[in-house]
């Protein structure tokens, strides 16, 4: 437990910085599956992974739970995670579960359209969804009309591309054209498990702001989401959206 409140703190760091510290967001975490990531779920760098960013999640929401995803050919929506059951968190939900389909190929577009309905359809909020979206190269170029299509809702997605592979298509996410706002960002760590926590919780939450406040401005997202809250707006009707993002 210690670790974690050590990592609390650092996230308290960050956020008081970027002017953070009043925002409510949900998390969520997507990890990557596949057979190249087999070591490091192996090793506990993983499980190291998902411990980091509950810190952010204990920030953020109120009842402090990380929503996990894991993907490969097929993906799973896990148990979230909390600070009373993180410990041996990944071995015990997600290596030793032989529900969970595991070290196969990537394919990123089916865990997205479930992250999409969870916060968009089946658990509709005010809060905005912060997701970080791990993956270690080889990400499918067909998640670009998902990223595209969910830029007008409050889902920001953070991918991290950790490892040495090919990342090509994340590194031109802040380029994307036809989106109201910038709903995506990339961040490249070769060595996630070497990296301090307070540069990675500042890089993590490098753009997150400026969305905040982008998303805000085009009524995206309401005033009581940021630091100076305003009056409230009639809320949003948000039925329907998954046939409005896939065309059903």
């Amino acid at each position: 437990m210690a670790t974690i409140d050590l990592q609390k703190k650092s996230v308290k760091i960050v956020l008081e910085k970027k002017n953070l510290v009043k925002v409510r967001a949900r998390v969520g975490l997507v990890l990557d599956i596949t057979g190249s990531m087999r070591n490091l779920y192996k090793s506990g760098t993983v499980q190291s992974v998902v411990e980091r960013i509950l810190a952010i999640a204990s920030q953020f929401d109120d009842d402090g739970l990380l929503d996990v995803w894991v993907y490969d050919n097929e993906f799973s929506r896990l148990k979230p995670v909390t600070e009373r059951d993180f410990e041996g968190y990944v071995n015990r939900i997600i290596l030793e579960d032989d529900l969970v389909h595991k070290f196969g190929r990537n394919d990123e577009p089916p865990v997205m359209k479930d992250v999409i309905k969870k916060y968009l359809e089946e658990e509709q909020s005010e809060d905005p969804a912060y997701i970080v979206f791990i993956n270690d190269g080889g990400c499918k170029k067909t998640i670009k009309p998902l990223i595209e299509s969910s830029a007008k809702y409050p889902i920001f997605w953070q991918f991290v591309g950790i490892g040495n592979g090919n990342f090509e298509f994340l590194k031109k996410l802040d380029t994307l054209e036809g989106r109201i706002v910038d709903n995506a960002n990339f961040l490249h760590i070769p060595e996630i498990d070497k990296i301090s926590d307070s540069e990675l919780y500042d890089s993590l939450l490098n753009e997150f702001p400026s969305w905040i406040q982008e998303a805000r401005a085009k009524g995206i997202l309401k005033e009581k989401e940021t630091v100076q809250p305003a009056a409230k707006e009639p809320e949003a009707k948000r039925k329907g959206l998954l046939g409005k993002l896939f065309g059903r």
